[in-house]
């Protein structure tokens, strides 16, 4: 996927979801589209690490037998796309991103997040969408490992949020005092992605 703004696919619209689907989606279904702004890399786990760092009070780094071994969650739901389409009734297994922003200690100016992706992708966040249960560092999908195609061996899950917002192949939680923009961002995509109200490109 270029850095080409696209306005999404076609697809149809299954009442029996009722409000579970934000306005100008449709439920893709079995499917699960692959889309990417960058090349896939391959991640291997023993050189895997994930830092939180920025306005913190302990930078901290894992490992991925250090990530694995932190207390697990499990998020049970739907996401959706920019491109249009959602998927029901995903299980989606990781750790809450709460237990890795506790481990660090976020400053009190602390504000943001620019999520970075070991492909050199970034997404930006408030910090607020990551906290209270909001977010997961996640590395397995129904019950399977997180294919590298999306994302594996592990990805940032923000399912409230449009799902560029959950940046695939994740390496670091930078947090900062101020927005700054990441990949999409910076090529039109809205700043926050709230699929509820189409905060799909800048001026949303």
């Amino acid at each position: 996927m270029s850095g080409r703004i696209t306005r999404g696919f076609t697809g149809k619209r299954r009442g029996r979801q009722g409000d579970r689907l934000p306005p100008g989606q449709y439920d893709v279904g079995d499917g699960w589209p692959t889309l990417t702004a960058e090349a896939t890399p391959t991640v291997r786990t023993e050189q895997f690490e994930l830092a939180v760092d920025g306005l913190v009070e302990r930078p901290t780094t894992w490992s991925w037998d250090e990530l694995l071994a932190l207390p697990r969650s499990t998020y049970a739901g739907d996401i959706h796309c920019v491109t249009t389409w959602s998927k029901f009734d995903m299980t989606w297994r990781g750790v809450s991103v709460d237990v890795l922003l506790d481990r660090a200690g976020p400053l009190p100016e602390a504000a943001y997040a620019l999520v970075h992706s070991s492909s050199g992708y970034t997404t930006n966040l408030p910090l607020a969408d990551l906290r209270d249960g909001r977010a997961w560092v996640a590395w397995e999908v129904d019950g399977a490992p997180l294919t590298r195609e999306h994302g594996g061996p592990a990805r940032l899950l923000v399912p409230h949020l449009y799902f560029w917002k959950s940046a695939k192949w994740v390496s670091r939680i930078e947090l900062l005092d101020h927005d700054q923009q990441g990949f999409w961002e910076r090529n039109g995509y809205h700043d926050r992605g709230d699929p509820w109200v189409e905060q799909r490109y800048q001026g949303d």
